[in-house]
């Protein structure tokens, strides 16, 4: 399975001189990891107090879906923003984490977030999309629908990759690599 990234030449003026396209391979998710990290963060503490679970995840995109309740709604019904950012987060983070190296863990520095229609029941459903991995920091992105497939809200996250960070339990898991 390969990644298609596009490197850009050196510019003469404004103009591009060279434009290449390649196939980097990616690495193969050992799926044992992958089922044991969410087994892990479905019942981390913040996870079980929004109830979001996540459903799928794989190189470079995650699924995470929240049962919409009273507790995720404010004052006049909907569901509150917080719970949209929250959503973008997550499943902006848990898409760009299986591309990190195993020895890097993760924390996010921004989040940007539109707010497009509200919901006040039913599930939300966050897609998240890897859209950039660099050596520091690291973009993706997500998109929240209602169960109908309605757009509820687009959101960016920018994290950055650290050798410091570890997960709690992240010497229980097994590799993260086959290859």
């Amino acid at each position: 399975m390969f990644q298609k990234v596009i490197w850009y030449g050196a510019r003469n003026g404004h103009r591009l001189t060279t434009i290449r396209l390649a196939e980097i391979p990616m690495r193969r998710l050992n799926p044992a990891f992958l089922e044991a990290v969410s087994k892990t963060i479905n019942v981390c503490p913040y996870f079980t107090l929004i109830s979001m679970e996540i459903k799928d995840i794989a190189y470079g995109q995650c699924r995470i879906e929240v049962e919409v309740g009273e507790k995720h709604l404010q004052n006049f019904g909907v569901v509150h923003g917080g719970v949209y950012a929250s959503l973008v987060d997550a499943a902006a983070f848990w898409a760009v984490y299986p591309q990190l190296d195993e020895a890097l863990g993760m924390t996010t520095v921004e989040n940007k977030i539109n707010f497009l229609a509200p919901a006040s029941a039913g599930g939300l459903i966050a897609r998240g999309r890897s859209i950039k991995v660099g050596k520091t920091l690291c973009l993706g992105e997500a998109l929240i629908e209602d169960e109908r497939g309605k757009l509820l809200a687009h959101g960016t996250s920018t994290m950055m990759a650290m050798r410091e960070l570890t997960m709690k339990e992240g010497s229980a898991f097994p590799p993260k690599f086959l290859d």
